[in-house]
This record gives structure tokens, C-alpha cells and sequence, in this order.
């Protein structure tokens, strides 16, 4: 078992394609100069109120089947998607990142000035940053995994495809002491909203653990999680 807590030292270069994404632009949409220069200052400016934090926790996967994933220190997955996966894996890395809630607070503040289109841009800067913060914790886990000769999968979060979005409280409870004062409501939402928690499987080269795309067998086209 790996435990880990960080501070910095991840990725969180700001995407403006992404951000526009998050606002609500399709990849063909002009934006105009102003919009433009908004985001491109709200940018610039979001990485004095970003800290990003991050932990995770390595632990065997002692058996999996159907629909039930069973992890060392009685840690249970409900899910067929999750356990498809972990069928493949030796090990499963449950992590958690957040930039804080110092843009949150900045962007609530904005919005209550009624500053609304700035409070929306600095909320899609924040969407975007710790998509980046999680994307640099992937890579941190790969390289681990690496240094054993294995492979990890994509990333998954409860709440997409049919991992119920109640298993974070299995998520925090493996990551006791390790969560960052991240904290979790009484639907599961996280709190600061800009973070991600989720879990990275990590197998051998000859099994299917990095290529597994649960999409693949799945006919919904208009989820907004689709890979």
C-alpha cells in the first residue's frame, strides 16, 4: 500500500479551448474579441487563487466479479463498469485533487457583485484547472506503476456510467486522513466543488487494464462523460 499527499508540482496550465467548452462553445464557435480577452485575462489572473492539492492511496484489488470489486482493507465497488475494469488489475490507486476554494470564493464573490459572465469565465478556469490537476496526478500514478512494469487505465469518478455518485463515501473513507479538508455532502457532492476524486487501475502489460473504454459498449451518445 502507497500513500501519498502533495502540494504543487502538478500541471495546471489553463486550456482555453476547454474553458470555452465549459462555458458552453462548441469546438467550430468564434468567440468575439471581448470574450476572447475575458477568458484570456481570467486565465492569467486564476493561478493566484489556484493551490493545487492532491493524495492517493494504492491498494490491491483481492477480487473482483459481476458487480462487485473487493480492495484490500475492506474497501467495496459497486459497480459492473468498475469491476470490468479492476477484473484486469492487480491494483487499483484511489486519488483525490483540488485546487481549493479560493477561485470558488473569487468567482461567488463576482457573481454576487452581479459580475455574472466574470463569475462564469473564472468557474470554467476553475473546471478547467483541476481537470489538468487530475490529468498530472494520472501521469504521477502511471509513473509509479511504471517502475513495476505495469500499465494503468483511464481514470473513473462515481457518478459516471453506472457507479452510484454514494460510493465517494467508500472513496474518503480509504483516503481517511488524506483528504485534503475536502469534505463531502449529504448527496455525496465534494466541497470545494473543484476537485475530482476517482480511481486509476493499474495491471499488467498483457491484460486489457489500459485500453478498457467502457464507451465502447455503450449506445448513449449524448453523455457529457463520453471518451
Amino acid at each position: 500500500m502507497i500513500v501519498t499527499d502533495g502540494k504543487g508540482g502538478v500541471d495546471v496550465e489553463i486550456d482555453k479551448k476547454q474553458v470555452c467548452h465549459y462555458i458552453g462553445y462548441d469546438d467550430n464557435y468564434k468567440l468575439s474579441a471581448r470574450m476572447s480577452s475575458l477568458v484570456d485575462d481570467c486565465a492569467k489572473h486564476a493561478h493566484q487563487l489556484i493551490n493545487p492539492l492532491y493524495s492517493y492511496i494504492i491498494k490491491d484489488v483481492e477480487w473482483a466479479r459481476g458487480s462487485i470489486a473487493f480492495i484490500e482493507d475492506s474497501i467495496i465497488f459497486k459497480s459492473q463498469v468498475v469491476v470490468q475494469l479492476l477484473e484486469q488489475c492487480q491494483q487499483v490507486a484511489i486519488f483525490l485533487v483540488t485546487i481549493d476554494k479560493y477561485l470558488e470564493e473569487t468567482a461567488w464573490k463576482l457573481a454576487r457583485d452581479g459580475l455574472v459572465l466574470q463569475a462564469t469565465v473564472l468557474d470554467a478556469v476553475g473546471s478547467s484547472a483541476v481537470e489538468k490537476a487530475a490529468d498530472s496526478v494520472q501521469d504521477k500514478i502511471r509513473e509509479i506503476a511504471e517502475t513495476e512494469g505495469l500499465v494503468t487505465s483511464r481514470r473513473f469518478s462515481p457518478g459516471y456510467c453506472d457507479w452510484n455518485i454514494g460510493q465517494q463515501r467508500m472513496l474518503f473513507h480509504a483516503l481517511t486522513g488524506h483528504t485534503l479538508g475536502v469534505r463531502l455532502t449529504g448527496e455525496c457532492l465534494m466541497i470545494p466543488q473543484k476537485s475530482i476524486s476517482g480511481i486509476v487501475g493499474i495491471g499488467s502489460p498483457d491484460g486489457k487494464a489500459e485500453s478498457y473504454n467502457p464507451c465502447e459498449f455503450c449506445n448513449k451518445q449524448d453523455c457529457p462523460g463520453r471518451r
